[in-house]
Formats: structure tokens, C-alpha cells, sequence
């Protein structure tokens, strides 16, 4: 049960990664301003070491069946450093789905659960979409 106790780190690692994912979005918003894309790149990959520790990030990110999305990734996140974030930004989201593959049927069943939203996550188009 260690694992889900929150700590400073991990709330620490949490707001990182929102704030990663905000700085992502507005590079994004901002025509690929690839200033805001690299400080959120760092941002988000600094809160998910942090939130889940540097051991099992490194173990995660190392897997042999990540390999794929996490060359990607990083290949990526080179190219939106050098001045490329179009092109990087779309290696980096093939890197992603690819490397957070395995936590798409958790986020359908939270986003179920959620009370107005929830509702039409659980209507049989959206269900027969995800299933795909």
C-alpha cells in the first residue's frame, strides 16, 4: 500500500506533469511555438519520474515491449529541441499512444465513472469506438 501514499514528491510530480501537459498545450495553441512544446516536454517527463519514481520510470521506459514508443518519444522530443516541432510533435504522439497503450481501458472505465460525462462514455457508439 506504499505505493498510492502521497508524498511531497509525488504531489510535487503531479504538478509537474500538469503543468507539462498545460505548456504542451499552449505550444500547441501557439502554432508549434517550440519554446512552450520543449518546456513542456521537459516539464511532463521531470512529474512522471517524480510521480512514479526514477527506478520505475527508467524500468518502464526501458521495457522491451516500450522500446518502440519510447524511441519515438524521444526522438521526438530531440526534434522539437533542434527547431522541428511539427514534425516531432507527431513522432512524440505515436510515441505516446504507443507507450500508454496499455492504460487506454483504465482511462474508459475513470471516464465512465465520471457523474455527467460519464454517461455518454457508456452509450453503445462511443463503447463500439473504443473497441476498435
Amino acid at each position: 500500500m506504499m505505493s498510492f501514499e502521497r508524498n511531497d514528491s509525488k504531489k510535487i510530480g503531479l504538478g509537474l506533469t500538469g503543468f507539462g501537459v498545460f505548456f504542451s498545450f499552449l505550444g500547441i495553441i501557439f502554432f508549434f511555438d517550440k519554446g512552450l512544446l520543449a518546456m513542456g516536454n521537459i516539464l511532463f517527463i521531470s512529474g512522471v519520474a517524480l510521480t512514479i519514481g526514477l527506478k520505475s520510470s527508467a524500468q518502464f521506459f526501458m521495457k522491451r515491449s516500450n522500446f518502440k514508443g519510447t524511441i519515438s518519444f524521444g526522438i521526438g522530443f530531440f526534434l522539437v529541441v533542434i527547431g522541428w516541432p511539427i514534425m516531432g510533435m507527431i513522432l512524440e504522439a505515436y510515441g505516446f499512444v504507443v507507450l500508454f497503450s496499455g492504460f487506454w481501458p483504465t482511462l474508459a472505465i475513470f471516464l465512465q465513472k465520471i457523474p455527467i460525462l460519464g454517461w455518454l462514455f457508456q452509450q453503445q457508439f462511443v463503447r463500439s469506438v473504443c473497441s476498435l
